[in-house]
């Protein structure tokens, strides 16, 4: 089964989430967004795991400390770069504690996954096939104003991921407090 981590977002955050979508150009471009209902932060991405394996992963997991934390919405950007635009994302800033309880999740995770590279925690607002017109796009995105929104996190999950046709559907596995 398809399995990540992460951190759920309050329901008033993607409600907002969804509405700045709705500014994103889509016209005359292949620009697919992400459902409301799946916006959330992965703070590591397991892939094909085998269910024999789960209870470890929990186990491993349950180690993990942290305190709760707070972090607010920045800036619209896109991976891998503006030549080559193949996700839309919102960061979260402070960085800090977000990248600790990575770095803490992958080193109870490293007798079992590859450990994270570049890791940047962000929001993925949409996936790209194709844009038009990529400098007139960049600019546009440049023009939508985030709000400094703030998040509160004091819990991570375990959740699986089941592709169907309409989408992906999450289930969780665990919350982790």
């Amino acid at each position: 089964m398809r399995l990540f981590i992460a951190i759920k977002i309050p329901e008033d955050i993607k409600e907002y989430i969804s509405e700045l979508q709705k500014q994103i150009d889509t016209a005359n471009n292949k620009i697919s967004l992400v459902n409301k209902d799946n916006i959330h932060l992965t703070l590591k991405f397991l892939g094909e795991v085998q269910p024999n394996d789960i209870e470890t992963i929990k186990e491993s997991l349950n180690n993990v400390k942290f305190k709760s934390f707070s972090v607010h919405l920045n800036d619209v950007d896109v991976f891998p770069n503006e030549n080559y635009i193949r996700v839309i994302w919102i960061g979260l800033e402070p960085e800090e504690n977000i990248l600790e309880l990575q770095k803490n999740i992958d080193e109870s995770l490293k007798s079992l996954f590859r450990k994270e590279k570049d890791f940047k925690p962000h929001l993925t607002l949409a996936r790209v096939k194709y844009i038009e017109d990529k400098n007139n796009f960049i600019n546009k995105l440049k023009n939508i104003k985030i709000e400094n929104k703030k998040i509160d996190i004091s819990n991570f999950r375990l959740v699986k991921s089941t592709l169907t046709p309409e989408g992906p559907v999450y289930e969780d596995l665990e919350v982790f407090k």
